[in-house]
């Protein structure tokens, strides 16, 4: 199998919906914490990217990338360029995914490392991010160079429903 990472425009984000959705629900129901409780539908997926996502993406103000192995959408990272103005030296990562069954093969790296080229292309020479605390993106991120700026505890409820609060950890890269 073939590995192959490109950004998406909107056009091709709006293409791949059915596949985009099937991934956040896979990675939620995994546990994933991303923004989202269960249940989580596909449904709530798709609507999730049809009105979050494709408008940033066709405006500029995000750019998408999908990791394929040959056609098939196993991850995906976002990078989200509309900062204030005292903030335009900055970009955000958001919703690093990667299919359950495709992980541990590289994929989030190889998503991360197209998304920092990027940045790097846009001047951008401060990268944030945040995710849960202890999570195993944690030490991806630090591996990227990414630094620990600090932790808030209760953050989020988690992935799996119920009253529980996880914290989570900002983290930041800068170059």
């Amino acid at each position: 199998m073939t590995l192959t990472i490109r950004s998406l425009s909107a056009q091709e984000a709006a293409h791949c919906l059915p596949d985009l959705a099937k991934l956040l629900q896979a990675c939620v129901v995994d546990g994933a914490s991303v923004g989202f409780v269960m249940p989580f539908e596909v449904l709530e997926a798709a609507r999730f990217w049809r009105r979050n996502v494709l408008p940033s993406i066709a405006d500029g103000s995000r750019v998408l990338w999908g990791a394929f192995e040959d056609a098939r959408l196993v991850g995906t990272v976002q990078l989200v360029l509309d900062m204030m103005p005292n903030q335009a030296h900055r970009a955000e990562v958001s919703k690093m995914l990667v299919a359950p069954a495709f992980r541990r093969r590289g994929i989030a790296r190889a998503l991360m490392q197209a998304l920092l080229a990027r940045a790097e292309a846009e001047a951008r020479s401060l990268i944030t991010l945040d995710t849960r605390s202890g999570d195993p993106s944690q030490a991806l991120y630090a591996s990227c160079g990414f630094e620990i700026a600090g932790e808030i505890p209760g953050f989020a409820l988690a992935p799996e429903g119920g009253p529980r609060r996880d914290p989570t950890t900002y983290m930041y890269r800068q170059g």
